[in-house]
């Protein structure tokens, strides 16, 4: 239990450095930043991000990894829940939408500063997405296969749904005029209509999501 126990502050801590980082990074790029000022951001000393990370690289990867793995996450609740592939991309759209915006800042890191990532570090993170697109299409050819979903080449699909999400962590604001929530659910309406899934009268075009009050306006 102790060691459980410190495991988890040792991971608040790494969490803490990388939001930080994420910050800085976001605001002023990677190679602008320096680990002085992330530990400065911290109210810590430099020492205290060495830690936990060998590097700004090391870090620099870690930011860009977590914006792949809530990719992964997405799709993997979706697979796991079972139901029709109609149902689990319904799900996934949305889920997935919501998790690109909340992970803004992580995604548009890793767009602009992949070329600065290690070679290992972006094979590794190459990796997770590939892994990504390969679950996303499976699910696709699984719709296709039950006549669900109308597409004639679902890994060109599967990255065009990629690229929806992803694009938007480049123009999304928190303050604009849509809350993430009512973005996400627009967002994933079109993702759905590229698959012709969205047979339905329903004006948004999101079956087998649940009903919602009326969108908040940010």
């Amino acid at each position: 239990m102790h060691d459980d126990m410190r495991e988890a502050v040792q991971s608040l801590k790494r969490e803490r450095i990388v939001a930080a980082a994420a910050d800085l990074f976001y605001l002023h790029g990677f190679g602008q930043t320096t680990l002085d000022q992330v530990a400065e951001q911290l109210g810590m000393t430099k020492p205290f991000i060495y830690a936990h990370f060998r590097s700004k690289g090391e870090l620099l990867a870690a930011i860009c990894a977590q914006g792949i793995s809530v990719s992964l996450c997405a799709i993997d609740r979706a697979l796991g829940a079972g139901g029709s592939a109609r149902e689990q991309l319904t799900a996934f759209a949305h889920d997935f939408m919501l998790a690109v915006l909340e992970s803004q800042k992580h995604i548009a890191i890793y767009t602009r500063e992949e070329k600065n990532l290690a070679p290992d570090d972006r094979e590794r993170i190459q990796h997770m997405r590939r892994e990504f697109d390969r679950k996303l299409t499976g699910l696709l050819d699984q719709g296709v296969a039950a006549r669900e979903f109308e597409i004639a080449e679902t890994p060109l699909a599967a990255l065009a749904i990629g690229g929806i999400a992803s694009w938007a962590s480049v123009w999304f604001r928190p303050d604009g005029r849509l809350a993430a929530t009512d973005i996400a659910r627009r967002m994933a309406a079109l993702m759905l209509a590229m698959t012709k899934a969205d047979r339905t009268d329903q004006p948004t075009g999101m079956a087998g999501l649940p009903s919602r009050p009326k969108e908040t306006i940010s």
